[in-house]
């Protein structure tokens, strides 16, 4: 877990994850909000240099208790949300589950996503045997070829070489085992949609426009089901825009969250 500002706040800006991903995916950002209010980023179980118990319920539900828990820990009491990836889904339903705590959200390429399939690697690891196989070596050469090749803009070789780093057996158990548990988003779609829709949370969205795992026709459906503030489009970004186009999105993000903190 990484933490800036004051440490017994119990109103936090709470920075969540996605796959392949850390704490340490936010440090700028951290960073950048503990300089007026709370922030906490946490490693969740199977990723970074979290836990990974074989007991732990490695799905959509496991992962929203297990934050809450967290929270509690921690004596946060009033959520403001920053979430990317798979870090979507966990945080997404730990506020249906707690809204009277859940104050906002900013979406980084990442919402409600209907009609959404899986891409290609993730049908894959979710094809028994198949995904086995390609999770059982991966060259640290490979998966910075692999990292840059997906994202136009090019990654910081350092953030390609901390998530190989962190990438064990483990994790890589965990991605099987996540990615089997979570059908299509898109079916999810229309009964979390409404339930969000009812709840109206204010909302920022960042979409790196270029991500071929998650397309960029998504960043304007979010106001279908949340009171979107901003939607800030990067045309060259891909998956992770906080990492190839860090000023941009702190210019989005920090301003919104100041504004959020203050209401």
């Amino acid at each position: 877990m990484i933490e800036a500002g004051p440490e017994d706040a119990s109103e936090a800006v709470v920075f969540v994850h996605g796959n392949p991903g850390s704490s340490h995916d936010w440090d700028a950002l951290v960073d950048a909000v503990g300089e007026f209010g709370r922030a906490v980023a946490i490693d969740m179980p199977g990723f970074g240099q979290a836990d990974k118990p074989r007991d732990f319920e490695y799905n959509v539900g496991g992962y929203a208790a297990f934050l809450q828990g967290a929270l509690e820990q921690l004596g946060i009491t009033r959520v403001h949300l920053v979430v990317h990836d798979f870090g979507g889904p966990f945080g997404l339903v730990w506020g249906l589950q707690h809204p009277d705590a859940w104050a906002s959200v900013a979406l980084i390429n990442i919402g409600i996503l209907p009609g959404y399939t899986w891409h290609t690697m993730a049908r894959r690891w979710r094809t028994p045997v198949l995904g086995e196989l390609l999770q059982a070596y991966i060259p640290r050469g490979a998966w910075r070829k692999n990292m840059q090749r997906a994202n136009p803009k090019g990654l910081p070789p350092e953030f390609v070489d901390q998530m190989y780093d962190n990438y064990d057996r483990g994790t890589r158990r965990t991605v099987l085992k996540l990615y089997r548990a979570t059908p299509d988003p898109g079916e999810a779609a229309g009964e979390v949609g409404k339930a969000i829709k009812a709840l109206n949370k204010p909302a920022l969205v960042v979409w790196g426009m270029a991500d071929p795992f998650l397309p960029g026709k998504y960043a304007d459906q979010q106001s279908d089901f949340f009171d979107v503030k901003n939607t800030v489009k990067l045309p060259e970004s891909g998956h992770w825009p906080f990492q190839d186009d860090p000023d941009a999105v702190r210019e989005a993000l920090v301003p919104y969250l100041r504004t959020q903190l203050q209401a």
